[in-house]
């Protein structure tokens, strides 16, 4: 069915005659009501023989509304059982053979059952009549005037309501044609039609229909706000438009400038301010004549006015004045740091160069060193000794070019390199500018930022930095650019080249004690909010702290195992326990629990195979014991302890020098033939690679091959070649005071590290004994006892 056209008759007929069987036809998404004409469109093959049938006998038909409307052959169980018993009033054949008929709603009807279903569906029916008017109703005549009200009310709503329909509702009496009327014009959905259909109590009716009258209202009523804030909108933003351009017509009359040209003088002023360079002004200028020739409201006006705004905001001639009072920097570093002479030293010779030479170019320090030694808080100190702006660029995990050197500004949100947004943030152009874990940074698709940074690093080229984004040069040469990393090994040769690396080796004991008397202590007595004298420290008590739960180059797990124990003295505080706190090794194990490390210690006894070697990690110095054990075999070597690939060549060098030299160090020859080695260097679940512990694995496997004991009181470093030299190795600092923390008074080193002597503090250079080792020979005549022992 299609082309719904609902009218309507003015009056009641005479009841028509209706036979008992009619044939029937489904209505895919509409129900009749009766006295209410609807034109039809019929397709299907089994509605075109109901028709026929129908004019063929009384032209009545009954009309069947489906129950899902997407059935193209629907049977009987799939419509209702109420549907109207139409009159054909006039039919219209089409040449598509589809038929055009015109239908009257003449009464209701149920139906009992279908008597066939082909080739069209015939129905047995029930004819339904109206219930009889009841004399005066007064609640009936309140519906229907009810019913009139929301009608007239849906059509000043503006619902499309043809004015015969009005008219005849207007004077319609009757409430069953009345509800029935209203209902076919409501655009109701078809169940909801067809609940109207089957509802015969005429109140219940006419409240049903007014129900669907009221929803329709509050439907119109949203639909009218909306539309209404729409129109406000559109009306306001076209009223606007209007009053900007009367108001641009009206300063031209004037010859007063507009906002546009307000704002271009304003970055006018700025450049002037500024005193952009050359370049940098003329650059400037063009942006101005192309904002001046766009359109104020579009986006490419507000990415020229973001561009302006970055380039007229840098800092091109601002720099702040260096304090260069050399005793106010000592005090300074000192105040924040403790030790570190040469850093210090070194940043004393930068302010006494600039104090003879204004215009020297600043130098490119790179901080290398264990986490937690204070390389990133080295450079606040020196800004404030400086007096210079701080800034800081975390380079961890970069990857992306585009970070250092910026985004063309073709790119949407495009923004200056990282650079150039902190000098920009600092407002000077002369910071101490902080480029933090530089060994960490990346490199993939987007580019290698290392290589971004040559320039910007590079005091014979940063004077002329082009960051993308600004393209045009900006001076680099006044920042005091500081570097930090914990290894040198990750970065790019070329980039690690432009730089002055300063190395910053881990803390001795007595450094943590003081440094944790002056200032661990103290910030965390503050800042967990206790009063001085709240808890107290003794040495003994600071120093297992630091030994036994810390294990570690520089301070920061120190600081948080200080913390700790304030925290739990707060706890106390807290509780009303008011009495000081006395941390000795009792009460801080009391607070935190067992011991987190236990320190390597000196052996008890000289053994043989069993050498102690000294060892350098990322967080300090350590001791280690290699232990060497002979079992039958055929001069095999067997490694084990999670050795790298250059300490198992080590290994095997000093086996070799060991079997070419048996007879000068008195080592019967037949014992590499009749035996194999085993080395094992406990701690095994810990990685351990490196050249240094050449002459531990030699004088080990000596050891067993003479059958002399091994000196516990000496540890040994340095690396052996084929030849029987001892090669110089790094680490010294932290190898000799892990000697001395585990109690060993005596070391072994190579000749040529003798010059690395001079960084140890004076209290260990003066309680170690330094054995300087050139050869292989000399480490063995060093640590092997003179009697023969039976092996362990």
């Amino acid at each position: 069915m299609n082309d719904q056209n609902p009218a309507a008759e003015e009056s009641r007929e005479e009841p028509v005659s209706i036979p008992d069987v009619l044939p029937a036809m489904a209505l895919k998404d509409a129900v009749l009501f009766p006295f209410v004409m609807v034109p039809l469109s019929v397709g299907r093959d089994r509605s075109i023989a109901a028709v026929d049938q129908a004019l063929a006998e009384n032209r009545l038909l009954l009309l069947l509304a489906q129950r899902d409307p997407s059935q193209e052959n629907p049977g009987p169980k799939d419509l209702y059982d109420v549907g109207t018993v139409a009159g054909i009033m006039r039919m219209i054949k089409l040449p598509d053979n589809r038929i055009r008929i015109l239908v009257q709603g003449l009464a209701r009807a149920r139906v009992e059952y279908f008597v066939q279903e082909e080739p069209h569906l015939k129905a047995r029916i029930v004819r339904l009549d109206e219930p009889a008017a009841e004399g005066a109703n007064l609640e009936l005549e309140a519906f229907i005037r009810t019913v009139r009200a929301n009608l007239e009310r849906v059509v000043e709503l503006g619902k499309q309501v043809s004015p015969e329909v009005m008219l005849i509702a207007t004077s319609l009496e009757d409430g069953a044609r009345l509800a029935d009327l209203v209902a076919s014009n409501l655009s109701l959905k078809p169940d909801e039609a067809q609940k109207v259909l089957e509802t015969i109590d005429l109140k219940q009716r006419l409240h049903l229909v007014n129900e669907f009258l009221l929803h329709e209202i509050a439907l119109l009523e949203v639909q009218r706000q909306i539309s209404s804030q729409v129109q406000g909108e559109m009306d306001k933003s076209h009223r606007e438009f209007l009053l900007r351009q009367q108001l641009k017509q009206i300063q031209k009359e004037l010859g007063e400038s507009d906002d546009l040209e307000v704002e271009i003088e304003r970055y006018r002023g700025l450049i002037t301010e500024k005193q952009l360079p050359e370049e940098a002004k003329a650059e400037a200028e063009k942006q101005l004549k192309r904002l001046r020739n766009t359109n104020a409201e579009s986006a490419e006006a507000s990415v020229i006015r973001t561009y302006m705004d970055w380039l007229t905001g840098l800092p091109w001639n601002v720099s702040s004045t260096d304090n260069l009072d050399l005793a106010n920097a000592r005090t300074v570093l000192d105040e924040d740091h403790y030790d570190l002479e040469k850093i210090k030293q070194r940043i004393l010779e930068f302010l006494a160069v600039r104090k003879l030479k204004a215009d020297s170019k600043g130098p490119i320090l790179c901080f290398v060193g264990p986490p937690g030694v204070g390389k990133t808080s080295l450079g606040r100190s020196i800004a404030r000794a400086l007096g210079r702006k701080f800034q800081r660029l975390s380079l961890g995990g970069v990857h992306d070019e585009a970070e250092i050197r910026g985004h063309r500004r073709t790119y949407v949100g495009a923004l200056p390199g990282r650079i150039v947004q902190g000098i920009n943030h600092a407002g000077t152009a002369n910071p101490v500018f902080v480029l933090d874990e530089i060994d960490k940074i990346g490199a993939d698709y987007r580019g290698d930022p290392s290589a971004a940074l040559l320039e910007v690093l590079d005091p014979e080229q940063n004077f002329t930095f082009r960051d993308h984004y600004l393209d045009v040069p900006f001076d680099l040469s006044k920042v005091l650019f500081i570097a930090t990393a914990n290894v040198t090994e990750t970065i790019q040769p070329a980039f690690l080249d432009r730089m002055e690396v300063i190395t910053l080796s881990g803390y001795t004991e007595e450094e943590k004690l003081r440094i944790a008397r002056t200032h661990l202590i103290p910030k965390q007595v503050r800042e967990n909010g206790l009063a001085d004298g709240a808890v107290r420290f003794t040495d003994k008590g600071l120093r297992h702290l630091i030994g036994s739960y810390t294990r570690e180059a520089g301070l920061r797990n120190l600081e948080r195992e200080i913390g700790s124990v304030c925290r739990k003295v707060a706890v106390r505080v807290a509780e009303g326990k008011t009495s000081p706190v006395v941390a000795t090794p009792k009460r801080i194990e009391a607070f935190l629990g067992p011991v987190k490390f236990l320190a390597e210690e000196q052996l008890r006894e000289d053994r043989v195979g069993v050498c102690t070697g000294l060892a350098w990690t990322p967080v300090g110095g350590d001791i280690l014991h290699v232990e060497a054990l002979s079992l039958p075999g055929k001069g095999e070597l067997r490694l084990t302890g999670h050795l790298g690939e250059v300490m198992k060549e080590s290994a095997q060098a000093a086996l070799s020098y060991l079997r070419a030299n048996a007879a000068a160090l008195g080592i019967d020859a037949a014992f590499f033939d009749a035996n194999s080695l085993h080395i094992h260097v406990p701690a095994g679940a810990i990685p351990k690679d490196g050249p240094s512990a050449g002459v531990t694995l030699l004088t080990a496997m000596a050891s067993v091959a003479s059958g002399r004991p091994i000196r516990r009181d000496i540890a040994m470093t340095g690396e052996i070649t084929l030849r029987g030299e001892v090669l110089p190795v790094g680490g010294i600092k932290e190898k000799m005071l892990a000697a001395l923390r585990a109690g060993i008074r005596e070391v072994g080193l190579p000749k040529e590290n003798q010059r690395d002597l001079a960084e140890l503090p004076p209290g260990p250079r003066r309680t170690l004994k330094v054995h300087l080792l050139a050869t292989a020979a000399d480490a063995l005549r060093l640590a092997l006892r003179d009697a023969p022992a039976k092996s362990a």
